[in-house]
């Protein structure tokens, strides 16, 4: 098949995951075409079977905020006439479906027929697009879509929640790719760059945004370290850094922190990590969590959204309500400071991941978009 692949080319969990289908679609033989403002920050190579189109907005006097869906949908429209796309793959509802829901009624005065496979992700739900302004465009783009999936039940359940929806929504769950999280390259002796032989390393990896809680990750630290020799690595950059900065300063545990900012070499980071922190306000799934599973490392988060879908209670690692500093903070010195009880907890993380490898979970939407194609022939 001819797949058109339509995400945010970001760090954000939603373009990750849109890269990685791609990539692997190309292994599996499709041609893959991702359509978007920039290239994806994980596309790091293109060949035979996968290519990006960059959509540029002209700028014109006549607007103060430059159209950027409206310049997306004539690149949708060209790009299916000049590769002859038979499926367009959106991710987030805004502007993206919307964006393509306009394309593929262009084209169909051409008598082209291009289905629409929308993947919501979470923030298109549950924060843009459930504001009145926005909620509207949303049901729309969602209800006219061919094909609709959520990353989690979770997800799902906010969907039919905030919407009207009469569309069906098949939950396909994020996934990895776990053969990158072998870890068999890394060496003992480069743990040692980060932390000494007897601190533990706990890890945070977000945008460090306000919803991801950056300021209870670093209060259930300073509780750690009380009890331990401990180092944290903050993997991420956004709004938050300064004044997370500030807090660590304040609490004096600054040579105890490591801001990396964005990093590539998350993997390496994680290969060393004892435990893992998410204690974010809500999460739609929580593949950061899932990141940190695969590597083998136990996960301290909330009981938000779709994170108890990933993060097994008592089992992968805890869950504890939103802002329940002390509970995450006695979960993760109940794990920490037994050896055996660390290792049985890495070892179920490892296991539990087993289940959202890319393998298992990418012929889900081939399967969706051979139906979609099929139902488009016959009508």
């Amino acid at each position: 098949m001819k797949i058109g692949i339509v995400c945010y080319p970001t760090f954000g969990g939603s373009g990750v995951v849109a890269t990685e289908l791609g990539l692997e679609l190309s292994k599996r033989g499709h041609e893959i075409h991702f359509i978007t403002y920039n290239q994806p920050v994980r596309l790091e190579l293109l060949g035979n079977n996968i290519h990006y189109h960059e959509v540029t907005v002209p700028e014109y006097p006549l607007f103060d905020y430059q159209p950027y869906e409206l310049a997306l949908s004539s690149k949708l429209v060209d790009m299916v006439k000049l590769h002859k796309i038979e499926v367009l793959h959106v991710h987030y509802a805004i502007p993206h479906a919307y964006a393509a829901y306009m394309a593929k009624k262009m084209l169909i005065e051409e008598n082209i027929y291009v289905p629409i496979v929308t993947t919501l992700h979470g923030t298109d739900i549950t924060l843009v697009g459930s504001h009145p302004f926005y909620k509207p465009a949303v049901t729309f783009s969602i209800n006219k879509s061919d094909a609709v999936t959520a990353v989690s039940q979770s997800l799902k359940d906010d969907t039919l929640r905030l919407f009207d929806i009469n569309n069906e929504i098949q939950v396909i769950s994020n996934f990895i790719d776990l053969e990158k999280y072998k870890h068999n390259e890394f060496k003992d002796c480069q743990r040692g760059m980060m932390a000494k032989d007897d601190e533990k390393i706990i890890t945070h990896i977000s945008n460090l945004r306000p919803v991801k809680q950056v300021h209870d990750v670093i209060s259930v630290f300073n509780n750690i370290q009380k009890e331990m020799p401990a180092k944290l690595m903050l993997i991420g950059e956004g709004p938050e850094r300064e004044k997370a900065e500030k807090q660590c300063a304040e609490l004096g545990i600054t040579d105890k922190v490591v801001f990396f900012g964005r990093s590539n070499e998350i993997d390496k980071i994680l290969c060393f990590t004892d435990l893992f922190l998410l204690p974010s306000l809500t999460e739609s799934f929580g593949l950061a969590a899932l990141e940190a599973m695969a590597s083998g490392v136990p996960v301290i988060s909330s009981n938000t959204g779709g994170i108890p879908e990933v993060n097994m209670q008592g089992v992968t690692g805890f869950l504890s309500d939103v802002g329940d500093v002390e509970d995450m903070s006695k979960n993760a010195i109940y794990i920490l400071s037994d050896e055996t009880r660390l290792q049985e907890f890495k070892n179920n993380a490892r296991k539990e991941s087993l289940k959202f490898d890319l393998h298992a979970v990418v012929p889900q939407y081939e399967a969706i978009y051979e139906a979609t194609l099929a139902k488009c022939i016959l009508t």
